[in-house]
């Protein structure tokens, strides 16, 4: 049986990963999560290593715009030295999973204090950001189930050690898109 749970207010890719990413109104899903998402990862342009915003924190001011040669040179001029796009061969260059979803209502409870522990309340990274129905259980007990969400089928797999939302593997490939209805299926959590 499918439950409405909510609908998709936001759609994020992060073309390049650490850095921020830009809003959609619709993309492609696929086994390896949105289609763009994460593809091109920082590397030093003289040493050749890899950089993540825990290195390089200065990458958190650049916001990914999708175009290689623009954030290369935005990347570039802000960290001080040259550095390139490096496309992985192997598709996205995920660390947990696929999609990563949060709720509206998760990020506003944030906002006010009520953060998981482990947790951060600044900005979650998520690929979709869904606004529940009143009434709808917190995305964190949905572990185990499916979400139905435009074409696609999610798994949703485990939480975030640092953020907030759940983490999913994709089960079926389809188009997402602003608007569409979020739908919950598959076996209730065991009470007890």
């Amino acid at each position: 049986m499918e439950t409405v749970v909510g609908t998709v207010e936001q759609v994020a890719v992060y073309p390049v990963k650490s850095l921020g990413g830009r809003t959609v109104r619709a993309a492609d899903v696929d086994a390896a999560g949105l289609r763009g998402d994460r593809a091109y990862a920082v590397v030093d342009a003289t040493t050749g290593e890899r950089l993540t915003v825990r290195t390089t924190p200065r990458m958190r001011e650049v916001v990914a715009t999708g175009d290689a040669a623009a954030d290369t040179g935005t990347l570039t001029a802000v960290l001080g030295r040259p550095v390139r796009l490096a496309a992985s061969a192997a598709g996205p260059q995920v660390d947990a999973a696929a999609v990563h979803l949060v709720s509206r209502q998760a990020v506003d409870r944030a906002a006010a204090g009520d953060v998981p522990e482990g947790c951060s309340a600044g900005d979650p990274r998520a690929n979709l950001l869904l606004d529940l129905v009143d009434g709808a259980a917190d995305e964190r007990s949905w572990i185990g189930r499916h979400l139905h969400v435009g074409d696609a089928v999610l798994r949703l797999t485990r939480l975030p050690k640092h953020c907030l939302g759940v983490y999913a593997e994709v089960v079926r490939a389809g188009a997402v898109a602003v608007g569409d209805p979020v739908r919950l299926s598959g076996p209730e959590p065991s009470r007890g």
